[in-house]
C-alpha cells in the first residue's frame, strides 16, 4: 500500500504547509473547496513533449514519466474524484510549432492545462501564446527565464529547480575542491545563456573567474576544432552540452585532453540518456558532474518507490531494456510537477477552465514541499511570487564507471533574490 493510499488527501496537507492564510482569504471571498467532484469527465493535461528534434531523448522519457504518475494518482482516486487523461503533443523541439501546440491544447483539446515542455526555447517560444489563451503552463524545463520575470502569470515552474539556483549552489564547492580558474564549454542558445551569465557570477563571487567562454551551437556534431580554444591556464573546464551530439562530444573531449588536462565539472545534461560505460568514456574517471536527480540508486526509500513505478533500475537504465538509458537527472520534475498540480487542484475545488485563476493562486500559495512520495528528489520550498521552486542539488564522482553521490548541497544556498512578484499580475 502506498503512501498516497494509506493517507486519502495527505498530498494537499503536506505540499501546501504554510499556505493556509491564502487560502482562508480565498475561501472568504466564496471559494470553498468541493468535497467531490461534480463531473465524472477526465481532467485533460496537454502535455507538450519534444517526441522529435533535439530534444527528442528527453522527451521519451518525460513521457514515460508522465505517464507514470497519471496512472498512480488514478490508482488513488484521480484529481477531486475525477481520472486525469494525458493529451500528448509532439512539439519537435521548436519554438513556433510549440506555441501552435499550445494553442490546440487549449482551443482543440479542451485541456485543462499545458504542462511538460523542457527546451528553454521552447518555453520562451510557446509561453506568450499561453497567457493570451488564459491556459495554465506548467514547465519542467531549468531555465531562469520564469523566475526572471521574462515570462507571464500563467506560466509555473513548481517541480524542477532553475539553472540560476543549481549553478549557485554548484560554485562554493568547485572553487573550494577543483580551482578558481574555469573554462565554460555550453550551448548557444537560452540554456547555455544561463549557464554563462549566472555560473560566471557565482564563481566571482567565490573568489574565482570564468577566463573563456566557449558556446557550441546544440545541433554541432563534430567539437575538435572547440577545444584548442581551452586556455592553458585553466584550472577546472566546465562543460554542460545537450542535444543529439552529447556522446560524440564528450568522447572527444576525453581524444583532446588524454591522461592529462584540467579537473573537469559537468552538468549530467552532457550524458543524458548515454551509458557512461561507453566506450571512449573512461577518461571520465574521476571526474564530477552535477546531478539534479542521482541516476545510480542512493539508498531513500521514496527513490525506490518512483524508481519502480518508472520502470528504472538502480543504475537508471530501464528495466526492460538495460542499454536504454534514462535522462534521470531531469525527468523527475514531471512526476513532482503532476502532483503539485493534483494539489493545487484539490485545494482550489478545480472543476474546470473557469477555475484555472484559482489553480493558479492556489499553487502560489504552496511553500514546503517535503521529501516523499509525490517528491522523491528531494525536498523543496516553492515561491509563489517568483513561480519557482527550489530544492537540493547533488555533485556525484565517477568511480569506477559509475557515478557516486559526494556532496549535496541545502535549498537556502540556491535562493536568490526575487526578480518579480507574478501574483501582481492581473489574470
Amino acid at each position: 500500500m502506498t503512501e498516497l493510499t494509506k493517507k486519502p488527501g495527505a498530498s494537499r496537507r503536506t505540499v501546501l504547509k504554510g499556505a493556509a492564510a491564502g487560502l482562508g482569504a480565498a475561501a472568504g471571498a466564496g471559494w470553498v473547496p468541493y468535497i467531490q467532484a461534480q463531473t465524472s469527465a477526465p481532467i485533460k493535461v496537454g502535455f507538450q513533449v519534444h517526441r522529435t528534434g533535439i530534444g527528442a531523448a528527453y522527451g521519451r522519457w518525460y513521457e514515460r514519466v508522465t505517464d507514470a504518475a497519471a496512472a498512480l494518482i488514478n490508482e488513488n482516486g484521480g484529481i477531486n474524484g475525477r481520472p486525469v487523461e494525458i493529451v500528448a503533443e509532439d512539439d519537435g523541439t521548436d519554438p513556433k510549432r510549440g506555441a501552435e501546440v499550445v494553442e490546440k491544447f487549449a482551443t482543440q483539446h479542451g485541456c485543462d492545462i499545458a504542462f511538460g515542455t523542457l527546451f528553454s526555447h521552447v518555453v520562451i517560444g510557446s509561453a506568450p501564446r499561453a497567457g493570451e489563451l488564459k491556459i495554465p503552463y506548467f514547465v519542467v524545463s531549468e531555465g531562469h527565464h520564469v523566475a526572471s520575470g521574462m515570462l507571464n502569470r500563467y506560466t509555473l515552474q513548481p517541480g524542477i529547480t532553475d539553472v540560476k539556483s543549481q549553478v549557485q549552489s554548484m560554485a562554493p564547492w568547485v572553487s573550494a575542491n577543483l580551482g578558481k580558474k574555469v573554462t565554460m564549454i555550453f550551448p548557444d542558445f537560452a540554456f547555455g545563456h544561463d549557464h554563462r551569465d549566472y555560473f560566471t557570477a557565482a564563481i566571482a563571487a567565490q573568489g574565482g573567474e570564468v577566463i573563456k567562454h566557449i558556446a557550441i551551437p546544440p545541433t554541432e556534431t563534430a567539437f575538435f576544432k572547440y577545444f584548442p580554444q581551452i586556455p592553458s591556464e585553466t584550472e577546472v573546464l566546465y562543460h554542460v552540452m545537450v542535444g543529439p551530439g552529447v556522446l560524440t562530444f564528450v568522447k572527444e573531449m576525453g581524444e583532446f585532453f588524454g591522461d592529462g588536462g584540467p579537473e573537469i565539472f559537468g552538468f549530467i545534461d552532457s550524458l543524458e540518456a548515454v551509458d557512461l560505460k561507453s566506450p571512449g568514456l573512461e577518461f571520465l574517471e574521476g571526474t564530477y558532474f552535477w546531478e539534479g536527480n542521482p541516476r545510480y540508486f542512493q539508498g531513500s526509500e521514496h527513490d525506490r518507490f518512483y524508481r519502480d513505478k518508472v520502470g528504472v533500475d538502480d543504475t537508471g537504465a530501464s528495466v526492460s531494456d538495460p542499454k536504454d538509458i534514462s535522462t534521470y537527472a531531469h525527468m523527475f520534475g514531471c512526476w513532482e510537477t503532476l502532483h503539485t498540480v493534483k494539489a493545487g487542484m484539490e485545494s482550489a475545488g478545480y472543476q474546470g477552465p473557469d477555475d484555472r485563476a484559482k489553480l493558479i493562486e492556489a499553487v502560489e500559495a504552496m511553500t514546503e514541499m517535503p521529501e516523499g512520495i509525490e517528491h522523491p528528489q528531494g525536498p523543496k520550498v516553492f515561491n509563489g511570487k517568483t513561480h519557482q521552486v527550489f530544492g537540493v542539488q547533488y555533485i556525484s564522482k565517477v568511480e569506477e564507471g559509475a557515478l557516486k553521490v559526494v556532496h549535496e548541497t541545502s535549498i537556502e544556498e540556491g535562493m536568490y533574490p526575487d526578480e518579480v512578484d507574478y501574483t501582481a499580475q492581473p489574470f
